[in-house]
């Protein structure tokens, strides 16, 4: 059993890593504007629940390099 619920554990990471993975910044900037916004990180529940810690200058938007550290 105990080595079923690591199995489970590790599929459920790599899935929700995978997923993230597969986000590009490009994709994400829907407006072009060079940043992701809040609102554009919303599609996306796992960069949502990092915006904060990601945006490290605290404008409210994502930098290619800030989208990097991700």
């Amino acid at each position: 059993m105990n080595t079923l619920n690591k199995t489970l554990a590790l599929i459920a990471l790599a899935s929700s890593s995978a997923a993230f993975a597969g986000t590009d910044f490009d994709t994400l900037d829907i407006d072009g504007s060079g940043a992701i916004s809040q609102s554009e990180a919303s599609v996306d529940a796992e960069l949502m629940s990092k915006f904060t810690e990601l945006d490290t200058d605290g404008n409210g938007e994502l930098s290619k390099e800030e989208f990097s550290n991700a």
